[in-house]
């Protein structure tokens, strides 16, 4: 298991939130102990729920935090943002953040966090196992046999060494699927929007039509976009090979269902593995309706693309590392909806305060607040800007502690100001 990283180390100088009080963190949907134990660890009150809480339950609970921690399920809407007072950031314990209205957030000085890697592998593990399972029917054979009905036979059946893999989306998940199926003697071949350098004996392709055309495997692996919806439909599936297969581990707008079940029975596909859809349930239990249920050789399961020990674990690590680091120190690396900015921690013997604001990106902002900080000596500082915010760090020296208020008020008071912290 992956040791939890330290927030500070022995020669840095511990800062923490000013005038902010005990620390509260909501984490929901059964976030990993490795997650829940950092940030204990760190001080805060940690209050976690093992699934998603109903709206009005949340918009109650989210009132009080200075930060949340998510999966796929919970969603925060600017209707239920509005209601947090104190929201300073918000985990997202997964890849995907559509479930956060990220703009809303940034508006109102909230960064996001997510991770974007720590479940690749299990997500490409599963894609292998896919592949094997729909190329030898395997699903099918499995629920006849549970029905009592034996069914040997090899039509249809055969071996992945050798066929083609085309993967949609060559990032992180897909890369990582690249190497292993290059490994298993299959031949690869991808389709991206970036130019991209293949691993291994890749191959890229110049249109999403000449990957459909080509590869006996289709695997997606790209995010959820208004570009990416219903990118796989009716016209794109015509272009497949008959008999070829479809797989989706992304997102569950990407596949047109209906064309996709159409295309499973009548034949022209010979199987499909579908892991995201639509519209998920919203808790476990028999209440999934999909116009895939029932299609030959078809493999669906629940979203358990990231779901292994290991990827939570890392997950848990990694999201929760990034909470502390942004509410002990105002670094926003890794943030989704925030410029990404660090500066190296004072040193433990100065007398250092770190100031950390989000305004609005207009001319004429940073002139105010550099004009209220000239009175003190300046350490270090860093300012940058993503759309219509920026977010600005500066490491002060103060001779007297009443200075750390009125710096604060100074710069809150300003118009465009959305948010300021004072860490010291």
């Amino acid at each position: 298991m992956t040791s939890p990283p330290k927030a500070t180390n022995s020669t840095s100088k511990p800062l923490k939130p000013f005038a902010s009080g005990e620390i509260k963190v909501l984490l929901l949907e059964g976030i990993n102990k490795t997650g829940v134990e950092i940030l204990t660890r760190a001080g805060y009150q940690v209050e976690a729920h093992p699934k998603a809480l109903p709206v009005e339950v949340l918009k109650e609970k989210i009132r009080n935090v200075h930060a949340i921690g998510l999966r796929s399920k919970t969603q925060l809407t600017a209707d239920v943002l509005k209601e947090a007072k104190n929201l300073l950031v918000i985990g997202c314990f997964c890849i995907g953040t559509n479930q956060v209205d990220l703009e809303y957030a940034a508006q109102h000085g909230i960064a996001v966090f997510n991770s974007p890697f720590s479940n690749s592998r299990s997500v490409a593990e599963l894609v292998i196992a896919e592949i094997v399972a729909l190329s030898r029917q395997l699903g099918d054979r499995n629920s006849e046999l549970h029905n009592g009905v034996w069914n040997k036979t090899s039509t249809n059946c055969r071996e992945i060494r050798g066929k083609t893999i085309g993967i949609i989306g060559y990032g992180h998940i897909g890369a990582q699927l690249s190497v292993l199926a290059d490994s298993m003697g299959m031949r690869v071949i991808f389709y991206d929007t970036l130019q991209i350098m293949p691993l291994g004996t890749a191959q890229p392709v110049g249109t999403l039509d000449e990957l459909l055309s080509t590869a006996d495997f289709v695997t997606l692996h790209v995010p959820e976009t208004p570009e990416t919806k219903n990118m796989i439909g009716a016209r794109e599936i015509g272009l497949m090979q008959k008999g070829s297969y479809l797989i989706n581990a992304s997102r569950g707008t990407v596949v047109d269902i209906p064309a996709l079940a159409a295309a499973l029975k009548s034949g022209h596909l010979g199987g499909a593995a579908v892991d995201v859809y639509p519209v998920e349930p919203f808790a476990n239990g028999p209440n999934f309706e999909s116009e895939l249920k029932g299609c030959p050789n078809t493999i669906l399961t629940p979203h358990i693309g990231g779901s292994t020990e290991e990827a939570q674990s890392s997950i848990g690590v990694e999201v929760a590392s990034a909470l502390v680091r942004y509410i002990n120190n105002g670094t926003t690396l890794g943030a989704v909806n925030f410029p990404e900015c660090d500066v190296r921690l004072p040193g433990a013997n100065q007398e250092t305060v770190r100031v950390i604001n989000v305004h609005q990106n207009v001319p004429g902002v940073l002139k105010q607040i550099n004009k209220v900080l000239s009175e003190f000596n300046i350490e270090k500082q860093i300012c940058d800007s993503r759309g219509s915010i920026a977010y600005l760090m500066a490491d002060l020296n103060l001779d007297a502690d009443t200075d750390l208020q009125r710096i604060n008020d100074s710069i809150s008071s300003m118009p465009e100001n959305i948010r300021t912290r004072v860490l010291y």
